[in-house]
């Protein structure tokens, strides 16, 4: 063989990385500006029978240099694995977002059946989540095992577009006999805060096929962990890697409770976070309690308790304002929003209650407080019940009404989905001053009525029992 001809091989062989099926350009350093510059990329591709994998890593891609990638694309009907990831680097970020669609349209014309798709380190933001929206909702996706979108600057708004192609893939796919079935989903460092989170969290509800879902690494209040938590173990994954993401002692308990009782989860990863001494220990304390010690991983990079923030919610005793004696704040903050309607005596009761205006109310308090209190509402809820249960006494008569009440508002609101539900307990300990939440939720005077009106919901059919596990937790610490 001529010394020419070995070289054309060796060549070859680098690109693919004798992986079969795969063409390589991963790491090159390539400026793909326009059709002139991709001209033998282009030409391989359409050259290369049987391609499944295209590595375009580590190049710089521009919108004309994709749209002839793209074109090249549409008859590569076996294409499996798409590495993109960093690949619009010095692009500009209103360019990223078409050169996606293209890309995205090619695999759709050529009937391609993803397995892996990595678009990490591209640095989008929102339209560039647009720019993959309908390739993720097409049946392009409905096979896609792997998807990875680490470090690509998605947001909230970027989360929620995401979670609900998502949603709409794992929908189109059970219609046609074959759901999604995520195995490897990656989002870290892409600032989805709570809602963007949660979003996401509920889309993987319904996926109750996947089995990994890696480095969903976000930063969020311990709120915000309570209903991630909740939604996550509701799906069937064996890994769990939450790992570097700010998560706090609080938060990292309130995750150990929620895979409790999970036979399906197999590895619980919260290293790198910032639990401290204490906090990892009492989070090791507590799987082993739970007889789950063996699937929390290692905990050496934690990188300790988080700095002491001035607390906003300054104690309103400091500010010289007066309390209500039922620990409520006057009626002007109040988040309880009535209907203008409401029955008068409801408005003057929730405003400023007192056993008097609860105990005039009559036989039917129950129906007009569950009436007039927007139980879909957890703030609501939750102010409601401090307000009611504060009144809690030994005498019989004000006991009675007291609880009937509290029994009639929560069985009703407990009614409703799981983020609610948790959503209400998370805004109830944050006013009882047992978790710190985020935004303007005010701490209430803690009185022996909330307690023990709380000890005796929990005793109820309607309080979950793992909401009562998740509160004890809080509660004793």
């Amino acid at each position: 063989m001529a010394s020419d001809d070995i070289a054309l091989l060796a060549e070859a062989l680098s690109k693919t990385h004798v992986e079969y099926g795969e063409l390589s350009y991963k790491g090159q350093g390539l400026k793909l500006d326009n059709t002139e510059s991709v001209k033998e990329l282009v030409r391989e591709i359409e050259e290369y029978q049987g391609l499944r994998a295209l590595r375009l890593e580590g190049n710089t891609v521009g919108v004309e240099a994709a749209q002839a990638i793209a074109k090249a694309l549409e008859c590569k009907d076996q294409l499996q694995s798409c590495h993109w990831s960093d690949m619009f680097t010095g692009r500009l970020r209103s360019e990223i977002p078409t050169a996606l669609r293209s890309l995205g349209s090619a695999l759709m014309t050529a009937g391609a059946r993803l397995r892996e798709l990595d678009l990490s380190d591209n640095a989008f933001g929102p339209d560039g989540v647009k720019g993959i929206e309908t390739l993720l909702k097409s049946s392009a996706c409905h096979s896609l095992q792997e998807l990875r979108l680490n470090n690509c600057g998605m947001g909230i708004g970027g989360g929620k577009i995401l979670a609900a192609a998502l949603t709409e893939c794992h929908e189109q796919s059970s219609a046609l006999g074959a759901p999604l079935k995520l195995k490897v989903f990656q989002a870290g460092r892409n600032r989805l805060e709570n809602e963007g989170a949660t979003a996401l969290a509920l889309a993987f509800q319904v996926q109750t096929n996947g089995h990994k879902l890696c480095s969903l690494e976000v930063h969020m209040c311990v709120c915000g962990w309570i209903t991630h938590s909740c939604l996550i173990v509701h799906s069937c994954f064996q890994e769990l890697n939450l790992s570097f993401g700010e998560i706090t002692e609080a938060a990292a308990l309130v995750l150990a409770q929620a895979v409790q009782d999970k036979p399906h989860m197999e590895k619980l990863d919260l290293n790198g976070n910032c639990l401290g001494e204490e906090g990892c220990e009492a989070l090791k304390e507590t799987m082993d309690n739970m007889d789950r010690a063996d699937i929390l991983a290692s905990l050496s990079d934690d990188e300790g308790e988080p700095d002491e923030e001035e607390d906003e919610e300054v104690e309103d005793e400091e500010n010289g304002k007066e309390m209500k004696e039922n620990g409520v704040k006057d009626e002007s903050e109040s988040p309880v929003k009535l209907e203008p309607t409401c029955h008068p005596e409801i408005l003057s009761f929730l405003s400023s209650p007192t056993t008097e205006t609860l105990l005039k109310l009559g036989d039917n308090r129950t129906g007009l407080i569950q009436q007039h209190v927007d139980v879909s509402d957890p703030d609501k809820v939750a102010d409601a019940f401090l307000r009611i249960s504060s009144l809690y006494s030994d005498d019989h008569e004000v006991k009675k009404a007291v609880l009937e009440t509290i029994d009639i508002l929560l069985k009703k609101a407990f009614s409703g989905s799981s983020l609610q539900t948790y959503s209400f307990l998370s805004t109830l300990l944050v006013m009882l001053g047992l978790l710190k939440g985020e935004g303007k939720v005010k701490k209430v005077q803690v009185l022996p009525g909330h307690l023990l009106v709380l000890e005796h919901a929990v005793q109820q059919d309607y309080f979950p029992q793992d909401h009562a596990t998740l509160l004890d937790t809080f509660v004793a610490r």
